[in-house]
């Protein structure tokens, strides 16, 4: 009987640790700060690339190179973070579109 008292104890307490100091990542962090720095029909890809890294993520839709930056960091006990900024570039490399995504004020 103690032996398995021990037991579930011990995976209690293992359970509670994970818990409290499960936190992780996906993504790259980036300044979300330089965003305002990308004017459409002007800013190029280089430009991106130099002010922000290279994407988390590269794709085409409807024949336009999409770049995506996405940063979310997970915490179990305290406030979580996510950032998603999607640019959009013609043809010629200029930026198209974007938008920026968070749940940070």
């Amino acid at each position: 009987m103690k032996a398995n008292y021990a037991q579930v104890l011990n995976i209690f307490l293992l359970t509670s640790v994970l818990f409290v100091c499960g936190c992780g990542t996906t993504g790259k962090d980036f300044n979300e700060s330089l965003y305002k720095n990308i004017v459409v029909g002007t800013t190029t890809h280089k430009e991106i690339q130099a002010m922000f890294g290279p994407p988390f993520k590269k794709g085409i839709q409807n024949g336009y190179k999409i770049w995506t930056y996405e940063y979310n960091f997970y915490n179990s006990l305290g406030k979580d973070i996510t950032k998603d900024m999607i640019i959009v570039f013609t043809q010629s490399g200029v930026v198209k579109s974007h938008q920026m995504m968070t749940n940070q004020p």
